[in-house]
């Protein structure tokens, strides 16, 4: 099966609702997506100091025009609605977002971690509107005393309650079922990116957590005692970080980061499958697999461009750009709807399909 864009939109975020977007880390995690049923539109998370804010963007069909090398050129289009997230504001800079939709629920669960770990989780409507019945926050057990750094947020796929907070300076993975804390996990360097794995070959995949730390990849049992609950560590090269992991549905594991490599690892041995090296052109911040084919894996570079490839083989389908620093990057959960939010107040939203031809 392959991939084509249906549409690529490029939206301004009124400067009346963010007039100076505070500057993001390396890793670009203060976006998060979801498009409505009817596939009519989407709705675009982003996070700015201590607020949360939400912008509706088009997502209708359009014709694509591309320039050299299959770079898609954006359609402008206008944000339909934008307001505050109606909900209590953290107390330190907004470092990550992520939405999790409650299977057969109607609701979607939006949570945010700041720089000392605060994690705050809202419950949603569909409609992307603040619900009243669900709303809680949980404080690291050391209160967040120190240094703020980066933090990153994921939840679990199949569990929506369980999340797992990672906050750089202390070098610790905080894991929650809602606001009760199971344990705290201790990386050897500082983390930068976290993933629960989607089809483990280990257990099912509220236990098993694949964790970005310095040049290593660190796979953890939530279940596990030995170790601190480490049962494999994958070294790269030395002194080149990785900045961004990602999981499949068929369970493989991609990592990439400084050296501008992705590496796919098989989860059954930590063999790597394949190694598309030199695939960036600059460090790679963000990696997500596609929810079509997980033959394609869409990969986030430093230097303002996203582009989807078939890892595989090492070939590019498509790509575009961003036209500042990316202080958000995220792809829908169960779709191929790719987002981007740059520092100029740009965002991208792009529109992934199964190419016509190749529909059974």
């Amino acid at each position: 099966m392959g991939l084509e864009p249906r549409s690529l939109r490029k939206a301004v975020v009124p400067s009346s609702l963010i007039q100076n977007p505070s500057p993001g880390n390396l890793q670009s995690t203060r976006l998060a997506l979801y498009v409505d049923e009817d596939a009519s539109c989407c709705w675009v998370f982003i996070a700015s100091g201590c607020h949360i804010y939400k912008l509706q963007v088009p997502l209708q069909d359009s014709s694509i025009s591309k320039g050299k090398e299959s770079l898609l050129i954006p359609e402008q289009t206008e944000i339909l609605q934008s307001s505050v997230l109606n909900r209590c504001p953290h107390l330190s800079e907004i470092q990550s977002i992520a939405l999790s939709e409650i299977e057969g629920t109607g609701y979607l669960v939006l949570g945010s971690v700041d720089s000392y770990g605060h994690l705050i989780v809202s419950k949603l409507d569909t409609s992307c509107k603040d619900v009243d019945r669900l709303t809680y926050s949980v404080l690291p057990l050391d209160s967040g005393v120190g240094e703020g750094s980066w933090a990153g947020l994921c939840f679990s796929s199949s569990q929506w309650s369980m999340a797992a907070v990672a906050r750089s300076f202390c070098k610790s993975i905080d894991v929650y079922d809602q606001d009760i804390q199971l344990r705290t996990l201790h990386s050897l360097w500082y983390p930068s990116s976290l993933n629960f794995l989607e089809n483990s070959a280990y257990a099912n995949e509220n236990s098993i957590l694949a964790i970005a730390e310095g040049c290593q990849l660190t796979i953890w049992d939530l279940r596990m005692k030995e170790n601190g609950g480490c049962i494999h560590r994958i070294c790269g090269s030395v002194g080149d970080i990785f900045y961004a992991v990602s999981s499949s549905s068929t369970g493989n594991v991609a990592a990439g980061g400084a050296d501008r490599t992705v590496t796919i690892y098989d989860p059954r041995r930590w063999a790597a499958l394949s190694r598309w090296t030199n695939c960036s052109k600059y460090e790679i911040t963000g990696l997500a697999f596609s929810s079509i084919d997980s033959d394609y894996i869409y990969v986030q570079g430093l230097d303002y461009e996203v582009f989807c490839g078939q890892w595989k083989e090492g070939n590019k389908v498509f790509s575009f750009r961003g036209d500042s620093n990316w202080l958000g990057f995220s792809k829908c959960s169960n779709r191929d709807v790719v987002g981007g939010w740059c520092d100029s107040g740009s965002v991208f939203v792009a529109d992934i399909v199964a190419r016509e031809s190749e529909i059974c």
